[in-house]
């Protein structure tokens, strides 16, 4: 599959080079190709520069963001929650129609009070960018959890799940096909129903940062256990 992800910093990497592991035609889109292999110090994340990865992953392409718009089969949506509508525009997003869009983005903010959502209760980002982008098929996965677990379910475990939500169901099974890949089989991707469940997806990540503050790490899933 032709998939193209945008956004450079942790959580792209680790998809973009899972995915081309797996054996998909991936490249990430950015707004200034050369600005991003310019840098040589890392993100305010500590994440080291985009070069250093690039090298060690040669058959990943980074491509001005209109190049992976066209590319893209599917598209994963890796970029800052408050830049998402931006980032997509500028990978023309709005002309493709029936695209998938895979959303792993949080609308994370940070006030004086600590960390906050830009969008929440009423609304998400996911719902926000499907309003946006009106002829894409947006799905939600992959939000709740660090980006190593993403790529890797085994750092975590237990039979830990991950959640899909949209309004599109081919879609959705696409997406779904792609954490099977991942490692994300035997029943472990759990359909909430349509966008809206994003919300909850979404609102999770206030918890989720107290949880890894307590425990002292980061490789933490949720678990379902029924009677």
């Amino acid at each position: 599959m032709r998939i193209a992800v945008l956004g450079t910093g942790m959580v792209g990497r680790a998809l973009a080079g899972r995915l081309a592991e797996l054996g998909h035609d991936v490249v990430v889109g950015t707004r200034d190709p050369a600005a991003t292999m310019d840098r040589t110090e890392p993100d305010r994340a500590g994440t080291p520069p985009y070069r250093e990865w690039q090298e060690q992953h040669p058959d990943v392409r980074l491509v001005p963001s209109p190049e992976a718009g066209v590319h893209a089969e599917l598209l994963v949506n890796a970029t800052a929650g408050t830049a998402s509508v931006e980032a997509l525009t500028g990978a023309g997003v709005g002309e493709r129609a029936g695209l998938v869009v895979l959303d792993v983005a949080n609308p994370l903010v940070f006030t004086d009070d600590g960390p906050a959502l830009s969008i929440a209760n009423t609304d998400s980002l996911a719902e926000t960018l499907q309003r946006a982008f009106p002829r894409a098929r947006v799905v939600k996965s992959l939000n709740t959890m660090t980006a190593q677990v993403m790529v890797d379910p085994a750092r975590v475990p237990g039979q830990h799940v991950v959640f899909v939500a949209g309004d599109d169901a081919e879609a959705k099974a696409t997406v779904s096909g792609l954490l099977g890949e991942m490692g994300w089989g035997d029943g472990r991707v759990v359909d909430l129903g349509g966008l809206a469940a994003a919300r909850g997806t979404e609102g999770f990540l206030l918890l989720w940062l107290s949880i890894a503050q307590a425990y002292g790490t980061f490789d933490l899933n949720i678990a379902v256990h029924l009677p």
